[in-house]
């Protein structure tokens, strides 16, 4: 597979589309290559990460810089604790950051950075483990490493063959599966993952409780039993919620009447005036507790086909309502 570099081929549909695939071709095999390495060093990698009583402190220079952040994030929101230091800033200070209880994850496709040559000295008076990950086994880094993840790459997708291309993004695929394995290993669930996640989908999903969304005080609709069905229909069109609880006077439910029921009421030509709310209502409706996920809300209301909930406490006091519409508005849906 020959690379296009011909100037004028490339201001081509025909040569930019090929350029670009073969990118992708010589991306994708830098990767693939990358399992026949998965061996020794890298279970070496993933103990030292799980004996680990500190955090991971991971660092790199330029692109690969860049790459060691986006290990450390992933290691981080994945249950493994890490953060990136600098090197270049380690050697002015922000080694003070690494403690004994640490270990190390170099970053470096040369493996022979000098900022981080430099604090290599002061790593291993610290006694602290280093991992890294090199485009050179027998580079300085890699000969210093108690675990060396190899990412070498038959040459980068840059057509001059300097730009790190191919490299990175060998060496952030293998961040991932050690980020991975090491989830796996330590039994990491989608519940650790919202935790820190608060503010992503997930997070809302796996940690929102309706008592977080739901209504309360006058926002609740709610009427005694001896009520007429015209006053139910006016507090069910004041809060907007299609139904009213019906509660005693110690709030505690007696009933829900919905729409549904309202709809049914007037097919058997109920007075609106006359007719008492506590004779049509619907006696042992669905009600959520406060406790409750919100997601688990949202199944229970598409398992029965309502469009809103009651919530109530272990005495079955009235607390609290919400609908579908709450529950899309906190992004729970």
């Amino acid at each position: 597979m020959n690379a296009i570099t011909s100037k004028d081929l490339r201001l081509t549909t025909e040569g930019v589309e090929q350029l670009a695939r073969d990118v992708l071709d010589i991306e994708s095999t830098a990767v693939a290559d990358l399992k026949d390495r998965i061996g020794p060093e890298f279970h070496r990698a993933r103990d030292i990460c799980l004996q680990c009583a500190g955090r991971v402190v991971v660092t790199g220079m330029g692109k690969s810089g860049h790459v060691a952040g986006k290990i450390a994030a992933t290691l981080a929101s994945t249950g493994t604790p890490a953060f990136f230091v600098h090197p270049g800033e380690a050697s002015h200070g922000d080694l003070g950051m690494i403690t004994p209880e640490d270990a190390v994850l170099a970053v470096s496709n040369s493996g022979e950075t000098p900022e981080i040559i430099t604090i290599l000295p002061l790593i291993k008076r610290l006694a602290v483990p280093l991992i890294t990950m090199t485009g050179r086994p027998e580079s300085t880094l890699a000969r210093a490493a108690d675990a060396n993840l190899d990412v070498t790459v038959g040459k980068e997708a840059c057509p001059l063959n300097l730009a790190p291309t191919a490299s990175t993004t060998a060496t952030l695929a293998m961040g991932d599966a050690l980020a991975v394995v090491l989830l796996e290993s330590r039994g990491f669930t989608e519940e650790d993952f919202a935790l820190s996640h608060p503010g992503g989908s997930l997070g809302r999903r796996l940690l929102l409780r309706v008592e977080d969304i739901m209504r309360t005080g006058d926002r609740v609709p709610k009427v005694g039993p001896d009520a007429t069905l015209d006053a139910a229909m006016l507090e069910m069109t004041r809060t907007g919620l299609g139904m009213t609880a019906i509660v005693d006077e110690q709030e505690i439910l007696q009933g829900v009447f919905t729409d549904g029921d309202l709809r049914r009421a007037l097919d058997a030509d109920a007075d609106f005036r006359k007719t008492r709310i506590g004779d049509i209502m619907t006696v042992n409706g669905k009600t959520a507790v406060p406790e409750m996920l919100a997601a688990e809300a949202v199944r229970m209301m598409e398992t029965h086909a309502i469009t809103a909930l009651l919530v109530t406490d272990d005495a079955k006091r009235l607390i609290g309502a919400f609908n579908i519409h709450d529950l899309l508005h906190a992004g729970v849906m």
